[in-house]
Formats: structure tokens, C-alpha cells, sequence
């Protein structure tokens, strides 16, 4: 009986580390599923995907982030304009106010992953540091999943309904998927 115990105990302490493994953090922040999607072979943009929540009592911003499958990491928000899908670079980052939660998801808020190395392939991970104003950086692991997809094993109930397939242009006329 005590081997069983032990074995169950084990067992737990594993699939709770799995499950936590979506999940990190950095001074007052935590960051919860980083996730990504497949992209074709050629494409030269990807996004990524997350929630920040900022159980602190100071506001924070993300300011930036690096990757080594991309040359750069632009924060974007995206919106409609006269009933289009504009799409434009946050210079300055994203606010992250104390006692909320900030989501990183498609149609608003996102990173994207400027002149990729290579394709983003389903059911890798990709490293990324994410930087904050004030709290400093944290490395993350984008989940990627398929293409077009929503992020792996989350459950969105919460979310709107979005267009994912909507095209959507930045504001200098690059349009993308």
C-alpha cells in the first residue's frame, strides 16, 4: 500500500508540474499560456500569443521581446478603422495595470515575430523573452499549434467571438492572414 501511495503521489506531483509548465513569472507578473501557430514554409511573420496579470499594486508595461527563430519582436494591436482591420505597432508597449490581466490574443493585442528563421512547426515550442519595464525579463515557450488554430488546451468560453480567418492590413498596406 505505501509503494501505491507513493507511486500516486508521484504521479500527482508530475501532472502538476505539467500543468504548471504553461505558466510563469517575473517579479509581480505572471504569465499564462504562451501559445503560437504553424506557419507555412516562406512566411516571414508569426504571432504569439498570452495573458499577463499583474498581481502587483504598481503598474508595468511590456515593452519588447527577442527570439532567436525571428530577427525581431514587435508588440501589435489590432482594431477595426471604418470597418476594416487595421493592424499597427505599439512603439511604446502594452500597459499592464496593477490587479489585471492583460490578454495577448488574436484580434487585439499581440507580438509578432518579425523575418522568421524558418517555419513555426505544429506541436514545437519556441523560446521567447518577454521584457517588462519594471519587472524586468522572463523566458517563456510559445506552445505552437496548427495553423489558424486556437491555442492548445485552453478552454476560450471567455472569449468573444473573433474572425479568425478575417485579413487584416498594417498601416502601411502589408496584408496578412
Amino acid at each position: 500500500m505505501r509503494k501505491f501511495a507513493g507511486t500516486a503521489a508521484l504521479l500527482l506531483s508530475l501532472v502538476a508540474s505539467a500543468a504548471a509548465a504553461h505558466e510563469y513569472k517575473v517579479g509581480n507578473l505572471e504569465i499564462g499560456h504562451p501559445w503560437s501557430r504553424a506557419t507555412l514554409p516562406g512566411a516571414v511573420v508569426g504571432g504569439g500569443y498570452l495573458t499577463i496579470t499583474n498581481n502587483g499594486t504598481e503598474d508595468d508595461r511590456l515593452v519588447g521581446g527577442t527570439t532567436p527563430v525571428a530577427k525581431k519582436v514587435e508588440i501589435h494591436e489590432m482594431k477595426m478603422d471604418g470597418g476594416v482591420m487595421q493592424m499597427r505597432q505599439l512603439d511604446g508597449g502594452v500597459a499592464i495595470p496593477a490587479g489585471q490581466t492583460v490578454k495577448l490574443d488574436t484580434g487585439g493585442y499581440h507580438l509578432m515575430l518579425q523575418e522568421l528563421n524558418a517555419p513555426l512547426e505544429k506541436d514545437t515550442r519556441v523560446p521567447l523573452t518577454l521584457v517588462f519595464e519594471k519587472a524586468g525579463s522572463v523566458q517563456v515557450e510559445l506552445a505552437v499549434g496548427p495553423a489558424g488554430g486556437r491555442a492548445p488546451a485552453q478552454d476560450h468560453s471567455s472569449h468573444g467571438e473573433h474572425s479568425h480567418g478575417a485579413h487584416h492590413s498594417h498601416e502601411d498596406g502589408h496584408k496578412h492572414d
